[in-house]
């Protein structure tokens, strides 16, 4: 039996994504909505009480209403939004970070696929602070490189306009009042004590990010030099398809440089880890529409579904 989906909000860049990525799988029959209905709540209820999974690609606003419109208990919802990223009775879904995550996932009703900042951000520092590495009242910050997709349909229309602005022609520093919507669940997440501050970056390219979390090694209460916090990230995630932990730190850069959208149309994270004894960078490497975005909400289906993790996926 086919497992039926509707995903809400197909027409935004992440449920386009999701959508493609279904293209030729044979275990699941997509539920439709015509355009003009798109928006009515009472069509939307119908549809989403039909299905057995469905997705939430909509505006913090729009998702907490259409969970509101669940009556079919057998219904599971996968938010991509940032409304319930961080509510109780909300599988985060970042299997990854522990036995814990994945199960959650696996037995829940209710999943909440990270932000694609906050995924670097959290699959950096869950870890050390987990293993006791790194304390959770350390002043840490972040910044963050990624494409202009991440910004949605606006932020793509202003980039490829044919008469933009020229300012869009350099890298862009953002959210300057350290409010980024992502803030909450890095904290959360991960057991900080404070936000981090946080730096994110977009530039002229389309997708790819990378997330780097700068470290005093002498705040840390071990494994104080890249060859020793390497081995434990291999070591954390060994066996993890979706995450690969760099082993010769930058020796395989082009240039020696981490460059932003190298990983664009790949649905896993890379881990690098550099610097020396005294400071360390810990940076993560992915696509922030795949690992970041429609790439994780369609692992999470697959770990609902019990089928293969990677299925639909490019790893």
């Amino acid at each position: 039996m086919k497992t039926k989906i509707f995903i809400d909000g197909s027409e935004g860049t992440t449920g386009l994504r999701i959508y493609e990525r279904f293209e030729g799988r044979d275990d699941i029959e997509l539920l439709s909505i015509s355009n003009e209905l798109r928006k009515d709540a009472a069509e939307r209820k119908k549809i989403i009480n039909e299905s057995d999974i469905t997705f939430l690609c909509l505006p913090d606003a729009a998702a907490k209403e259409s969970v509101s419109l669940v009556e079919n208990d057998k219904v599971r919802i996968i938010d991509t939004s940032t409304a319930h990223r961080t509510d109780s009775g909300w599988a985060y879904g970042f299997p990854e970070l522990s036995t814990e995550h994945r199960n959650a996932i696996k037995t829940g009703k209710r999943i909440a696929v990270p932000g694609c900042h906050a995924t670097g951000f959290i699959s950096l520092v869950y870890p050390i602070i987990s293993g006791g590495i790194l304390p959770a009242d350390y002043p840490i910050s972040a910044f963050s490189l990624t494409g202009y997709s991440g910004g949605g349909k606006k932020m793509i229309a202003e980039y490829e306009a044919e008469n933009r602005n020229a300012d869009i022609d350099a890298p862009r520093e953002y959210a300057l009042t350290q409010q980024h919507k992502h803030l909450k669940e890095m904290k959360a997440i991960t057991g900080l004590s404070k936000e981090p501050l946080f730096s994110p970056i977009v530039a002229d390219y389309y997708s790819g990010m990378v997330v780097s979390v700068p470290l005093y090694t002498q705040y840390l209460n071990s494994h104080k030099n890249p060859e020793e916090m390497t081995k434990y990230f291999m070591e954390y995630y060994k066996g993890e398809q979706f995450i690969r932990v760099v082993e010769n730190g930058n020796e395989d850069l082009y240039g020696g440089m981490l460059s932003g959208n190298t990983l664009s149309g790949w649905d896993g994270l890379k881990v690098y880890i550099t610097g020396n004894e005294e400071r360390m960078v810990l940076s993560a490497q992915f696509d922030n529409l795949g690992k970041g975005a429609s790439g994780a909400a369609v692992q999470c289906l697959n770990i609902l579904m019990g089928c293969e993790e990677n299925k639909g996926l490019v790893l």
